[in-house]
């Protein structure tokens, strides 16, 4: 069997971490500027004294959020101060430079120690590897004393785990660069350091460009994890307790920086007052919102804010709604034909869950069943603008008998049950219109699960638990073409 001329690299990376860096982070969301969050501690919240920088903008920060050997949450929160005293404009800006490595640092710190843990488990999976090829050569070397039916077995194991060989090889190289960067980080804080003694004795628009250099580089390596298969959903967070045992809530993940608005929709029907929140720390800790009252009453917990709108599915009918919250008016209405409504096609715990709505990293998606599919899930890309259908895939699952169901990375992932005991066991790929039974545990704290979403700019889960408003880490196995590097 020959090796793909693909050159593939593997990377397993907890996704919140990564986040942290490209986009704002759970940590960040949650308010853990103010305020800490510990899963290991099943959602308890602690309030923390650190304070932000009065005037962030000037200042470059990192914000990394990981999982230790153990599964405890590891949150960091670096700011450069603001209140440093300087000699000078250079003196000043010197130590700007030394805070930015610094913070680099301590990033690359929370990376390099993922990568360490991830390349024992992928050295582990090496030698597991060559041994079956040594068993292999063994039965391939005395076949004539075995059964034929064994031998095919073992040789199509072989076959398929082959070209994994120079995927492993490759994420050796790839802890080898994150050592690389940790280094080089070292490096500069030693320059740097010895310039606060002796100001011009080195070019500072060179060191410039080693910062920006080396800021870049990391930045390309994050930019590699955006996507990838779902492999494991940490423990809960739980951030609120409010409302009925049904609903919804959620952040938009197209806001703009700064925007940390939460919007929240209590219950499945006959309500259409939807809050906004200023952001999460005020969801957490008041009661302060600001109501909108939407034209329409929805039906189901599948709504989602997207671009400054709310989509949702109009009572009692296949007609959904685009909502925009700013002006308070309808941009668009369209019928999503032959989906089922009025609780003929719901999610196993009932509640006029017909018709969910969700978004992932590509835009706008609905998941629905029809008569034509035979009830089981048709899962369709919408236009964000138009609401129109731009393509559709008829899957084999049956939706009543799903728990919920969420969309990462163009691959949609369902539930076997709603309370009690859960896990996701069904994903099925758009990109190559193939499905798979799958086992990844999911912990319902509160036994009755009534919305499940996944945010692409958080790489987080939402969900609402019996009168709990919960967020879930979520780890993904990316492999990494070499057209992406």
């Amino acid at each position: 069997m020959s090796v793909p001329l693909l050159k593939i690299g593997v990377v397993l990376s907890t996704m919140a971490m990564i986040t942290n860096w490209m986009s704002q982070t759970l940590p960040s969301l949650v308010g853990l500027n103010t305020t800490k969050l510990s899963a290991a501690s099943g959602g308890t919240l602690d309030r923390s004294t650190g304070v932000l920088p009065t005037n962030p903008e000037e200042s470059w920060q990192v914000y990394s959020s990981a999982q230790d050997s153990e599964g405890r949450c590891i949150c960091t929160v670096v700011a450069p101060q603001q209140t440093m005293c300087s000699r000078d404009a250079r003196t000043k800006q010197l130590r700007q430079l030394l805070e930015k490595v610094q913070n680099m640092s301590q990033s690359i710190e929370v990376l390099d120690r993922r990568t360490q843990r991830d390349l024992q488990y992928v050295e582990k999976m090496e030698n597991q590897m060559k041994g079956l090829e040594s068993k292999f050569k063994q039965v391939e070397e005395s076949h004539k004393q075995h059964l034929a039916r064994q031998f095919k077995a073992i040789k199509a194991k072989m076959d398929e785990l082959r070209p994994l060989i120079p995927v492993l090889e490759e994420y050796k190289a790839d802890a080898k660069s994150v050592l690389q960067f940790k280094e080089e980080a070292q490096n500069l804080t030693s320059v740097l350091n010895e310039l606060q003694e002796e100001i011009g004795a080195y070019d500072y628009d060179e060191l410039q460009s080693r910062v920006s250099n080396l800021e870049e580089r990391l930045r390309a390596c994050m930019q590699k994890l955006a996507c990838g298969k779902l492999t494991g959903i940490s423990g809960p967070v739980t951030i609120k307790t409010s409302g009925s045992r049904f609903g919804s809530w959620m952040t938009d993940p197209l806001a703009p920086e700064g925007d940390n608005r939460v919007w929240y929709m209590d219950g499945y029907h006959n309500n259409r007052f939807v809050r906004e929140y200023r952001s999460m720390l005020d969801f957490m800790t008041t009661d302060n919102f600001t109501s909108h009252r939407l034209p329409h009453p929805w039906s189901g917990t599948g709504q989602v804010v997207y671009n400054g709108s709310v989509y949702f599915n109009k009572f009692q009918s296949h007609v959904l709604i685009r909502f925009d919250l700013k002006t308070e008016t309808i941009l668009k209405t369209r019928s999503l034909d032959y989906a089922g409504y009025n609780n003929m096609y719901h999610y196993a715990w009932g509640g006029h869950s017909d018709i969910d709505l969700m978004v992932d990293e590509s835009g706008l998606w609905a998941v629905y069943a029809t008569n034509q599919n035979a009830g089981n899930i048709v899962l369709s890309k919408l236009d964000p603008v138009s609401l129109q259908v731009l393509q559709t895939w008829n899957t084999s699952y049956p939706k009543r008998s799903a728990g919920e169901a969420f969309i990462i990375c163009g691959t949609l992932y369902v539930t076997n049950g709603y309370s009690g005991g859960t896990k996701v066991h069904y994903a099925y790929q758009t990109n190559a219109s193939t499905y798979e039974y799958i086992d990844i545990p999911f912990q319902n704290k509160y036994s009755h699960i009534s919305m499940l979403d996944y945010n692409p700019k958080d790489r987080a889960l939402y969900a609402w638990n019996n009168g709990h408003q919960v967020l879930y880490n979520v780890t993904l196995f990316h492999v990494i073409r070499s057209d992406e590097l």
